[in-house]
């Protein structure tokens, strides 16, 4: 089974970060019963506690990765992003 990692990069007190937290707990939520979703796991990563992190993503959180690379900035569609998630492989 395939498997997509979701790692949301923000920082505490962040509206932004908050909202994109709730809506892809709800994304994952809904493709939790579909049997074409890969198992998806989630983390968190603040740019406070990681220098890098604040670095490359400082103007731009939340940032949202796939698998690692990039799927979006500041705000998440849901729809993208379950498309996202069912092209996993």
């Amino acid at each position: 089974m395939p498997t997509a990692h979701l790692t949301l990069i923000g920082k505490p007190g962040c509206h932004l970060c908050d909202d994109a937290r709730d809506l892809v707990g709800s994304v994952v939520a809904k493709l939790a019963d579909d049997v074409s979703a890969p198992q998806i796991t989630f983390e968190e990563r603040s740019i406070l506690d990681d220098a890098e992190l604040h670095e490359l993503y400082l103007e731009d959180i939340p940032v949202l990765l796939i698998n690692g690379k990039v799927h979006n900035y500041w705000r998440i569609d849901p729809v993208r992003l379950r498309a996202a998630l069912l092209e996993v492989s």
